[in-house]
């Protein structure tokens, strides 16, 4: 089991029910994303990373580990953003920082700064509400409220099928880079770029086969065309319905309270 599946099942907010968890993390996503706001995109940030560290219990360590993993995309998304090219004659109004490269000029404008920390905001609160959800409901609690959407069966199963894989793929993977690792097959630029290839084909190989045998053991219970399902029992809260719309109604407010419109 990996440590973000574990959380998952063990953390001090996995008896809430799931649609209020759902609620909470989507409406704050959604309406994040919508307003592109600063204040917001903060203000959703620190409460969602709060819950999760301090409500769910979940390490700061990990969580900020968590955080890292999506840096690089970001990182890559900003500079594109922060950097202009244009020529040296073009007139760049606002200009903190350039530098001429032959015929072209490369800047800096308050402008891009101001795009590119709304957009480091706006990531980092979506991000938290992803990882609220996922590191404080399993994910056969959210299948089980699909479920009580009506969102198609084949819809569902995919899902799951899909996200057992992830684990089956990751799993055999690690086994054979530590096998492969431990006869030295690393040590050089050589031995990695074999090893590296034998790694790919040995894992799908390995993969394709686990799918097989996972289709022979669900023909063998009687399997047609779907999955049966036990659900888990979860009761509503009326004081958690109540910290979830005091919650929305705060960030909504401080919103128009800083010049935005609905």
């Amino acid at each position: 089991m990996l440590l973000i599946d574990k959380y998952a099942y063990f953390n001090r907010l996995k008896h809430i029910h799931p649609v209020e968890k759902m609620t909470f993390a989507l409406f704050l996503l959604l309406f994040a994303l919508t307003v592109k706001d600063t204040i917001v995109s903060l203000i959703t940030f620190t409460v969602t990373s709060a819950f999760i560290i301090l409500g769910a219990k979940i390490p700061p360590r990990y969580y900020i580990k968590l955080l890292l993993l999506p840096g690089f995309f970001l990182l890559s998304g900003i500079f594109t953003i922060l950097i202009s090219f244009a020529s040296v004659e073009t007139v760049t109004p606002d200009t903190l920082w350039s530098a001429e490269l032959g015929n072209w000029k490369v800047f800096i404008t308050e402008n891009n700064i101001e795009i590119a920390m709304n957009l480091i905001f706006v990531v980092l609160s979506s991000i938290s509400c992803l990882y609220f959800l996922t590191l404080t409901t399993p994910v056969n609690a959210i299948l089980q409220v699909l479920r009580k959407l009506k969102v198609p069966q084949l819809l569902i199963e995919i899902i799951e099928i899909t996200y057992r894989f992830i684990f089956v793929f990751l799993e055999t993977a690690i086994h054979i880079y530590q096998a492969q690792n431990s006869r030295l097959g690393y040590m050089t630029t050589k031995k990695w770029l074999h090893s590296l290839g034998l790694l790919i084909s040995s894992l799908f190989i390995n993969v394709f086969k686990r799918a097989k045998e996972l289709t022979i053991a669900m023909d063998s219970r009687g399997y047609t065309e779907d999955i049966m399902y036990i659900d888990d029992n979860y009761q509503y809260s009326a004081v958690n319905w109540l910290i979830i719309t005091t919650i929305i109604a705060s960030i909504v407010a401080v919103y128009l309270l800083f010049g935005g419109t609905l």
